[in-house]
């Protein structure tokens, strides 16, 4: 069964993504199916290249002939790579921390006016608009809440891994306004027939609109990879 491309990520494109030596490129593909009983989301291979020596490029690249869900054929699409300033999952901190992110007087003590809705779990804003952001992304902080924090080890070495890429059902929610881009600003309030989503340009959807988390070895990014859904 051909895989279908996924994301093609150059090293000069991507600060902070760690390549095998002499390698500059990342291509990740998948499988378009789930393989139970381990895994319900598509089946992912990672190669790293150096695009220096790709030379023969197919025209027609092989395609499968059916996928298992119309949400596991990306649309094809370019990125605009653009870093962003991210903290730790609410579910990652300490007690103390998440109880003072829970007491409205540390929001007003920092000169934050939070919303009315945030009135009941301050500590929402926080999820919301600081903490992970949302979206497709390279590195970064993982987001949980299918599952506890559930830390990844290299299956080579027992390395503690690091996020390498998320893939998203979508790019920002209701709840995350905030993190759209300013130039998807007027798209992302513009409705009805004709005007395509901005919040999903990929068309993909994991699960029931969660994320596919893929983890990398620092030690050895050649090692195999691990991922999760969340």
């Amino acid at each position: 069964m051909a895989m279908l491309p996924v994301a093609q990520l150059y090293v000069r494109d991507v600060p902070g993504l760690r390549a095998p030596a002499g390698a500059d490129v990342l291509q990740m593909l998948w499988c378009p199916f789930d393989h139970p009983p381990d895994q319900y989301m598509p089946r992912t291979a990672l190669f790293w290249r150096t695009a220096a020596e790709v030379i023969d490029i197919l025209s027609t690249p092989p395609e499968p002939p059916v996928t298992q869900f119309a949400g596991y054929l990306p649309e094809p699409c370019l990125i605009a790579p653009e870093q962003v300033t991210e903290y730790p999952d609410l579910m990652e901190l300490n007690e103390e921390t998440q109880d003072r992110l829970a007491d409205g007087s540390t929001w007003q003590a920092a000169g934050t006016a939070l919303d009315s809705s945030y009135a009941p779990a301050p500590q929402e804003f926080y999820r919301d608009a600081l903490s992970v952001a949302p979206g497709w992304k390279v590195g970064g902080w993982a987001s949980w809440g299918l599952t506890d924090p559930a830390p990844q080890r290299c299956p080579a070495c027992d390395t503690a891994m690091e996020p390498l890429l998320t893939i998203t059902t979508g790019e920002w929610n209701e709840s995350t306004h905030s993190w759209i881009p300013y130039e998807d600003r007027t798209a992302a309030s513009a409705t009805g027939h004709g005007h395509p989503d901005p919040c999903h340009p990929t068309a993909v959807q994991i699960g029931r609109g969660h994320s596919q988390q893929l983890y990398i070895c620092p030690a050895a990014p050649e090692h195999p990879h691990t991922e999760l859904m969340q």
